[in-house]
């Protein structure tokens, strides 16, 4: 499609970023601003599934998804989305031992002095609030300061419900946090692991692979057999991450395994992710609408067969 290729380009072409962005600036008013919820998430839905978005009578995960989006909404939703306050939640829940250390924490982003971070590296520099917003630092002196306060400074101004439409992120309070790196002997960053737990049981792990080189996706039952399907993004009608080489099971999973559903007992669904140390595992965060319920499940038919495993209790 016309639009598809055009966001393509504009992720990907600097100058074609730079023509269009007062026409993104009115568009993105208009969609995030002023379209319903509602409205929002079934345009969207059709545009990536091609079909109509059932909220009467979800089928497939994703529709259920959307559903979850659009009416299962706690504090506890929040508190769990919140990187920040999520750390009680898990100490209460599974202990502190399972949390990766922080060494700092403000709401101003006037704060991040290479001064006030006590440790020289490595560390995670993160947002409770939002997607993505993070920045790996391996030698503080070699950093420009300016540029990260200036990007945090950003940061903290985003609201990323009206991006998403998902409720929970909508009234956190933003915060920076900067945490430890968890890396491997071979200085590498640890592999994470993404436990989907249907009614407080895991029904799925997802790894991905090779981010920085050539990003694949491979889904796992909980006895680490590997399903035949992919969950990933289009673009052009093409699987964008399909699957990648053979990961050996992780070691202690039979272990983290009801540690993890511990965790997500209060909820329908929730992706929860850990990362794993030799044979330790540590908490990474709480996703209630993986993909935002956006991510292609092919074949098809996985679609329906995990939405089967998700009761909503629609009267």
């Amino acid at each position: 499609m016309i639009r598809d290729y055009i966001e393509v380009l504009h992720r990907k072409s600097l100058m074609v970023k730079t023509l269009l962005y007062p026409f993104k600036k009115v568009y993105d008013f208009y969609r995030f601003s002023i379209l319903t919820e509602e409205t929002y998430i079934k345009n969207r839905f059709k545009r990536i599934f091609g079909f109509d978005l059932s909220l009467e009578n979800p089928k497939t995960l994703n529709e259920k998804i959307q559903w979850l989006k659009l009416n299962d909404r706690t504090d506890l939703h929040t508190i769990c989305s919140d990187k920040f306050e999520v750390r009680n939640y898990v100490k209460e829940k599974i202990g502190e031992e399972y949390l990766i250390p922080l060494l700092y924490t403000s709401n101003n982003y006037k704060d991040l002095l290479p001064e006030n971070i006590p440790t020289e590296a490595p560390f995670i520099i993160k947002t409770n609030h939002d997607s993505g917003g993070y920045e790996i630092i391996m030698n503080k002196s070699e950093i420009n300061w300016e540029k990260v306060r200036n990007r945090y400074k950003n940061l903290l101004k985003r609201n990323y419900y009206k991006e998403s439409k998902e409720w929970q992120y909508k009234n956190i309070p933003p915060k920076i946090i900067i945490e430890k790196l968890l890396l491997e002997d071979n200085g590498k960053i640890p592999m994470d692991y993404k436990f989907h737990c249907f009614h407080g049981k895991v029904e799925l792990i997802s790894v991905d692979i090779d981010r920085e080189t050539e990003h694949k996706r491979n889904i796992y039952s909980k006895d680490w057999d590997l399903l035949p399907f992919t969950w990933s993004i289009k673009e052009n009608e093409t699987i964008v991450w399909d699957n990648g080489r053979r990961i050996s099971k992780p070691q202690n999973l039979d272990m983290i395994i009801p540690i993890i559903e511990k965790l997500s007992r209060e909820f329908k669904y929730v992706r929860i992710d850990f990362y794993q140390i030799k044979d330790k595992y540590f908490f990474g965060e709480m996703t209630f609408h993986h993909g935002g319920g956006f991510e292609c499940i092919h074949p098809v038919e996985w679609d329906y067969k995990l939405g089967e495993k998700l009761r909503l209790n629609i009267d």
